[in-house]
Parts: C-alpha cells; structure tokens; sequence
C-alpha cells in the first residue's frame, strides 16, 4: 500500500489532519491502535473555548486563536457544538470582582465575536442560576462559549476524510517506520490478522501521549519533550433545572466546570494532575472524585458524594513541557516538529480540542515544506459532516436557527418519537436522511435493541463511522451509555459481534 502522507494517531488532531491533507489532494492512510477518540479525544470537558483561565497565565495568543476558532466551528458544526452560558459566583476572598471584569473584558474583545454574547454581571437572588446555589453567594458574571460532543467531532473529520478519498484504519497499531529511499516503511499490524506494509511520503506522528515512544531503531529523533497531565470529571443526576453552566473557583486557584449533560445529569470537572503511567490505564482517583465533590459542595445546595456519581472519565492530556512549575499552568497551546535527515517526517506536540483546526492547517502547510501539496487551505469554508444545515458553506444562520432545523426533521420524520428525531439532528445534522435512509416507517428502523437504539442506527454507526463494539456505541458514538442497562448493553454487544462476524 502506497500513500502520500501516514497518520499515526486517530485522535481530534489526527483525523483533523488527515481531513485536510486528504481534501488538498494527498492521498492518505491513518491508523489508530484503539476506536477513533478512545483516548485524550473522548476525555475532554466537552467544550470549544477560548480558555477563560489561560488569561491569567498570559497566554493572550493562544486565547485569541482559540476564540477565533471557537466563532468558525460553531458555524460548520452547528448540530455537534451549540452555544453554552457560564455562570461564575463571585466568591469573597478569591478573585476580585475588578479582576473578573478585567478578564471577562479581554475574552470579549480579543477576537471579533458574532454570535455569543457578551459578558455581564448578574444578581443571582433574581437570575435562574441562582436558586441551586448555597444563599450566600449573590453575585456572579455571565459568558458564553460552547459546548460539543467531542468523540463525534472526530468522528465526523474521519467521515470527511474518508469521503476525501482517506484510508481509516482503526484498531490497527503502527509497529516500525523505516526509512527507505527517502520515503518511509510502516508495518502497520490490525487486532485481528497479518501486518500490512505501507510506503509513505511523509509520516505525521499526532498520536498524543503516545509521540515519544520509539517506533523503531531509525525513527526520527524527537526534540521535544511532552508533561503528561492528567484530567478527570464526575457525571451525577443533575443539580440544576437550567440550561446554564458553572464555573467555579476554588482556593487553591482552580477552577472547575459544572454542566447539564445528557438532560439528566450534570458534569463536574476538570482536575490537572501530574501522570506517569500507561495512558491506557488512566483512572480517576478516589481522591479526585472527593476533590470534585467536595468543589461542589462548596456552591450547590444539594450536596454530592462518591456514592451519588454514576460514571466517570480521565484522560491524559500531552501537553508541551513549557517548564511550569504546576500542571494547571503548562500551556494548551500547540508544536509541530519536522524532521527530513532520513525522509521527512512531522510531529505533533500538544493542543486542544478548540483549536484542531488550525492545528491540523498548519500541519498540512508544514508538510507543503517537505513534499508537493496540491491543494490550499480549505477547512475553514467548508461544513463537517452533516453541519450543511443551510448550504455548504458555514453561516450563521445554522448556529442562530438550529432548534428550526430539529423542528423540520420532526415533522418530516413525524412517524418516529420526536425525542428520538431530536438526538438523530443532534448527533447526525442533515446526515439523518442518510441513517434513515429507505426508512418510512418503525418496521423499517429494525429491532429495538434497547429503548433508545435500532438496529438502523446500529448498522450506520457500524458501516459508516468505524463502531465495532458495544462501547465504540454507546460512550464514543453516542452517549446512550447513561441511560442503557447492563443486559441493554450486552445485547448491543451481541449485535455488534454479529455485525463484525458478518462483514468479514
């Protein structure tokens, strides 16, 4: 198998970079050792922000970068990323009011904004926020950001890429890159069956906390070192009967994130604490759960223990070794590497989620530097993967009219429960007509695996977006997980086990 450029890594940075090499003209293999976004991608605070924090840390750069990406993705993925206020008490004793102002009127103004609004202060006593909160707090400033589904988000840039002309190979570890006549030689190996040999171009490394191990004796030589920091949050029954979220400061100069999640449930998170084992096996600690409760404790009315969390996540975010002295205040920003002394060869080091985009843009430009790219930028015109909601082209309208979008799928689709309609627009946008497509009635849809899952959608997520298995489902694809019982899953698990034995 021949290829212009090898992804090393199925994560948001490789699939955003494999979306833009494959759309400029390159031809292109990734290859992901797990499922798409089972790592660093999928363990995120769910959100697309400029970085409220990194102000106090300088980082007046990287905010701006990320706000202007923040305004770009809201426009090409409106059914994934949707607009999501913060409410930030004002504690006595923590931040000044004058500074919060001071930081709330940067992230208003450092990059142009359209379609959030500004920051105000509010009087809890007399705004929605208020009544979860302990009396005591009567104050607050309110911004906006935005909210996503982060596994679906690198989904989606792994369905353009395929559909660009990409080849995606999940569960497939890269096990020795070579070089050979100023090309490389991968032996890429599958869960199941026999290495596969690859010569490529250019090899890109975005394989996160994994970018530092040796791929073999002439691997290029990295010049970078990665801090591996690690994240964990908390999902409990919801604290709050809002659409808003929290940010909360805590004395000891963090801050934390309480948000509505899945309808039911609210999300609490995240810690920053130094890692250095397997990413593979990131747990969160008991401590950092009694940590998160704890936080919240401090602000909401009802109180939360160990005992009241029904799920869970930690990832390990591979962040630049900038030399700061505490996790929190390492740097989100990102470092592409490039090497040529034996073919070249690009690395990635660092990032978050907001900024994928650029990330992956520079990259590709990168690689214009060491092999012939075809094409010129083009992401930031162009809709992800069902965000067409009105042309091609990303616009405002989509994001300011969304819930008009959901309304039209429900009276088209009036034959399906409207709440089913409503998480297929969501999840989907205009690619619903794809899942349903030769669906006209609930005969068609299949069987109910469970209550909230068909075999139709089962069958798209299977031969559309890479799902193998039970988890690839319901915490990755979707997250139906919170609302599924262990027989439900077990059953998902049979009938994804049926798929793959009948596919091969």
């Amino acid at each position: 198998m021949d290829c212009d450029v090898l992804v090393i890594g199925g994560g948001i940075n490789g699939a955003g970079i494999a979306r833009d090499a494959a759309g400029r003209g390159l031809s292109v293999v990734l290859c992901e050792q797990d499922d798409l976004a089972s790592h660093t991608s999928s363990a995120s605070s769910k959100l697309i922000h400029g970085g409220l924090r990194y102000l106090e840390h300088c980082e007046f750069s990287l905010v701006r970068k990320a706000l202007r990406e923040r305004e770009l993705l809201l426009r090409s993925a409106p059914h994934l990323i949707r607009p999501l206020h913060f409410v930030m008490p004002h504690v006595e004793g923590l931040r000044p009011a004058w500074l919060l102002r001071c930081g709330l009127f940067l992230y208003d103004h450092l990059a142009r904004r359209e379609l959030l609004d500004s920051s105000r202060q509010v009087d809890l006593r007399h705004h929605a926020a208020g009544a979860a909160l302990h009396p005591a707090m009567t104050r607050a400033f309110t911004y906006a950001d935005a909210a996503v589904d982060d596994a679906r988000l690198v989904v989606l840039n792994a369905i353009d890429a395929n559909e660009r002309g990409a080849r995606i190979l999940t569960r497939t570890r890269c096990e020795r890159l070579a070089p050979i006549r100023r090309a490389w030689r991968a032996t890429l190996r599958p869960a199941s069956g026999e290495a596969v040999q690859v010569t490529a171009r250019c090899v890109v490394n975005a394989s996160g906390a994994w970018s530092t191990r040796s791929l073999g004796p002439m691997h290029a030589v990295c010049r970078r070192s990665l801090r591996l920091v690690k994240g964990s949050h908390i999902v409990v029954r919801k604290l709050f009967d809002h659409d808003n979220a929290y940010i909360f400061q805590h004395g000891d100069g963090r801050v934390v994130f309480a948000m509505p999640f899945e309808q039911e449930f609210t999300l609490i998170g995240t810690t920053d604490l130094e890692f250095g084992g397997d990413p593979r096996d990131v747990r969160i600690s008991a401590g950092e759960v009694d940590y998160l409760c704890a936080l919240s404790n401090e602000y909401f009315r009802t109180r939360i223990s160990a005992a009241d969390v029904v799920w869970d996540y930690a990832g390990v975010r591979p962040l630049l070794d900038d030399g700061a002295g505490n996790a929190q205040a390492v740097t989100r920003d990102y470092q592409l590497e490039s090497d040529t002394r034996q073919a070249p060869y690009l690395a990635v080091f660092g990032g978050k989620i907001t900024t994928f985009r650029t990330l992956a843009e520079d990259a590709v430009n990168q690689l214009g530097q060491m092999i012939d790219v075809p094409g010129p930028a083009w992401t930031a015109h162009a809709c992800l993967p069902g965000g067409d909601v009105f042309g091609a082209a990303p616009c405002a309208q989509a994001v300011r009219e969304f819930d008009g979008f959901v309304g039209r799928m429900q009276t088209r689709y009036a034959w399906l429960p409207a709440p089913l309609v409503g998480r297929y627009a969501r999840a989907y946008g205009t690619r619903i007509h794809q899942l349903l497509a030769g669906c006209a009635n609930m005969a068609d849809m299949g069987r109910a695996i469970t209550p909230h899952l068909y075999e139709c959608e089962l069958r798209y997520l299977a031969s559309v977006e890479w799902a193998q298995t039970a988890e690839d489902v319901l915490w990755r694809r979707t997250k139906l997980g919170l609302h599924t019982l262990p027989e439900e899953a077990a059953a998902i698990a049979r009938w994804m086990s049926g798929a793959q034995v009948h596919a091969a």
